[in-house]
């Protein structure tokens, strides 16, 4: 059995990818392949309609705010959020929590003033703080929901509810692992390659109030007002990628939903961390009230056995089990369609390598 903890592209639900590669021969009975059915034909609206209507059901979206799943990942939000939103002479409050938040920082930077309203970097991300001050004149404010890389997760947003300014979110690698009020958010995007779908579209979820109020010119595939009016249709769409997230949106809402999945999550990641705490030759990288629940890092404290642990995770068909270059040690990533028993069987190795070489 191989078990994939790679942090993305990851594991996707067994259903989804034979679902997939059956829509690759044949499309629905159609003689088609999902691959060359034209994007705006009524068989792929139908992919793009229900896609949409699972993410406003489980996200429990009010009619101001729209689903759109663009091109270019995550990353392009980096430049594109701020281009929407922030005048030159206009202020964005950022937290610094990671690489990918540093990223946004720096883009963001091209098209107005950032105030980073907290900065990780003296602790090397490896903790959050509970007490930030937004400035009232930031025309937004931008977060890491969870920090694939370092592994800390924000866990409780009220600080940011209560900050009086628009909230815009990436939730690339915890989007839809646990309930909250999506409604709070104005923007919200997500890479589809963690807990979404496949790798190739990035899902856009925005308040249309917040539109339409920067002074300057943007290019139509960079104006957000200009996706919603042709549904994602502007160009071509990336359809495959689209039709892998209708199938895990789908899977999604049939497992019961965010709730359903939270709870899967908690257990998995209860179990991953309280084996890390009872083994001394582990150590987690990150204080406890801080760790992400969708990616677990750790060391060994004898960096000499770090190789040894790898190889026995490879030879037991563990898969993705190496931390970041820039971190090192160990991630175990734990999203949606990771099962239980992948992580039971990490932590049994984990065990049985503790008590070998202790």
């Amino acid at each position: 059995m191989i078990y994939n903890f790679n942090s993305g592209p990851s594991v996707l639900p067994k259903e989804v990818f034979e679902q997939a590669s059956k829509a690759i021969l044949d499309f629905n009975n159609t003689g088609l392949s999902i691959l060359e059915i034209g994007h705006r034909t009524p068989l792929f609206q139908a992919v793009l309609d229900e896609a949409i209507a699972h993410v406003k059901e489980l996200m429990k979206l009010d009619d101001q705010h729209e689903v759109l799943f663009l091109h270019g990942g995550a990353s392009t939000q980096f430049f594109q959020i701020p281009m929407n939103l922030l005048n030159e002479n206009e202020m964005a409050a950022y937290t610094d929590t990671g690489v990918f938040a540093t990223k946004a920082i720096k883009e963001a930077g091209t098209f107005g003033h950032v105030e980073v309203v907290y900065n990780g970097k003296p602790s090397s991300f490896r903790e959050l703080s509970k007490n930030i001050q937004v400035p009232k004149t930031a025309k937004y404010l931008h977060l890491t929901s969870n920090n694939t890389i370092e592994g800390t997760q924000w866990h409780d947003f009220t600080q940011f509810y209560n900050s009086g300014v628009p909230l815009v979110c990436d939730m690339s690698s915890d989007i839809l692992s646990r309930v909250m009020d999506f409604n709070k958010f104005d923007l919200i995007y997500a890479g589809a390659q963690k807990n979404i779908g496949a790798a190739g579209v990035n899902m856009v979820i925005v308040n249309k109030d917040i539109l339409g109020k920067v002074d300057r010119k943007i290019p139509g595939m960079m104006d957000y007002r200009q996706h919603i009016e042709n549904g994602s249709m502007l160009n071509t769409p990336p359809v495959f990628a689209i039709y892998v997230c209708m199938l895990t949106l789908r899977w999604l809402k049939e497992l019961g939903g965010i709730p359903a999945i939270e709870k899967l999550n908690d257990e998995k990641a209860d179990l991953m961390y309280s084996t890390l705490d009872s083994l001394p030759l582990f150590k987690g990288s990150v204080p406890k009230e801080d760790r992400s629940k969708m990616n677990a890092t750790f060391t060994i404290d004898n960096p000499e056995l770090e190789k040894a642990f790898l190889d026995i995770c490879k030879n037991n068909g563990m898969v993705g089990v190496k931390g970041h270059r820039l971190s090192g040690g160990f991630r175990i990533s734990m999203y949606n369609a990771m099962p239980l028993a992948g992580v039971q069987a990490i932590t049994e190795l984990m065990k049985d390598f503790a008590k070998k070489n202790g």
